[in-house]
């Protein structure tokens, strides 16, 4: 049982249950989520007793093993790793160096194994879907992934994170909120929510719940489609949340948080890239503060009719939008060389192994 599955509150709550001083709690909390220990023994000024006491109540530290590190030609880093059953996941560390953007060290993070939403263009959906990790297995793969930054990077470390890894993260929405909200707390990570961002398919009770919390961590929404016909086809979610339903929760989100949503759309040759699509999503999107990050479609072992558009097209495509009034750019790519991209992300180590 890992002990950092317990909030700050929850923690403070079993200390004083077992009669060890307040104190400790920061001091705990510190050691496991600060400095990211990987062993209860390197705690070593929290006491012999409350280890002990720890160890007795069945509480440890269940790390992931990393199977496979993949590294891309523009630096970007893939992390096959192991959880504590077998199960495997993937995470991206994407470094971004200043050439478009800030200097920073962003980990794309997974928050299931696999995942159910089944959208045709994405290689995790092709897997299926085999259960949601624990907030633990979502705190201990980022602090896992950041051992190997700091191990090999002087002076650098993870401080940006984007839940667009493995799964839906809105279907796993409790984990990964109280994940985050560990994340942030002043005595572990300390991670500005506002360097968060959860990307969802569009899961509209959980985005309406997600409104409510009115949180600064930031929000992607895959829209990849202009129309419920063309959605339906790419996304199955479309037919639970049609674009009317997911639009008007979207039109809630703004109304409530005061902030603008990006919406990513995997352009695809012949299928959403066209002029009549432009004029579609300029009614769709009338009534939001939005910007569209456009990503040209990635390769998939499973589907090989779906096309990625010539530069040329993806270019005029954007300048459509821009035409149209929706700000719009095309995301930075990384890591295709390794299968880190946009909708790549797969557990196939025993094939590559």
């Amino acid at each position: 049982m890992d002990i950092r599955n317990l909030d700050y509150n929850e923690l403070e709550n079993y200390l004083v249950r077992i009669k060890e001083p307040t104190f400790r709690t920061k001091q705990l909390f510190s050691w496991l989520h600060a400095r990211q220990i990987t062993d209860l023994g390197e705690a070593h000024n929290v006491g012999k007793k409350l280890l002990q006491n720890l160890a007795a109540d069945g509480y440890n530290l269940e790390n992931p093993e990393v199977k496979q590190r993949f590294v891309s030609k523009d630096g970007t880093e893939k992390y096959l790793m192991a959880l504590s059953d077998g199960a495997l996941i993937e995470s991206v560390l994407m470094r971004y160096r200043g050439d478009y953007s800030k200097q920073r060290n962003t980990l794309c993070v997974s928050s299931q194994v696999g995942c159910a939403m089944g959208c045709v263009f994405c290689a995790t959906g092709h897997q299926g879907f085999e259960r949601n990790l624990t907030t633990e297995e979502i705190l201990a793969e980022i602090y896992t992934a950041n051992g190997i930054v700091k191990a090999n990077e002087q002076n650098q470390e993870i401080r940006n994170i984007v839940f667009m890894g493995m799964g839906e993260p809105f279907n796993n929405f409790d984990n990964v909120m109280k994940a985050i909200r560990i994340l942030c707390h002043p005595f572990g990570m300390n991670l500005s929510p506002r360097r968060i961002t959860i990307s969802t398919c569009g899961v509209v009770p959980k985005l309406i719940e997600f409104a409510d919390l009115d949180t600064d961590v930031g929000l992607a929404i895959s829209l990849h489609a202009s129309n419920n016909r063309d959605r339906d086809a790419l996304m199955p979610v479309n037919h639970a949340y049609p674009l009317e339903s997911l639009i008007e929760a979207c039109e809630y989100y703004e109304k409530k948080t005061k902030k603008r949503i990006s919406f990513e759309y995997a352009l695809i040759e012949n299928v959403n890239d066209q002029k009549k699509h432009v004029d579609e999503l300029k009614s769709l999107l009338k009534n939001l503060d939005c910007h569209i990050n456009v990503i040209p479609v990635n390769t998939v072992s499973h589907n090989k009719t779906l096309l990625r558009p010539d530069r040329q097209h993806i270019h005029r495509f954007i300048e459509m939008l821009r035409a149209a009034g929706i700000g719009a750019s095309v995301r930075q790519e990384k890591g295709a060389d390794i299968n880190g991209a946009c909708g790549q992300l797969k557990t196939d180590y025993s094939q590559a192994h």
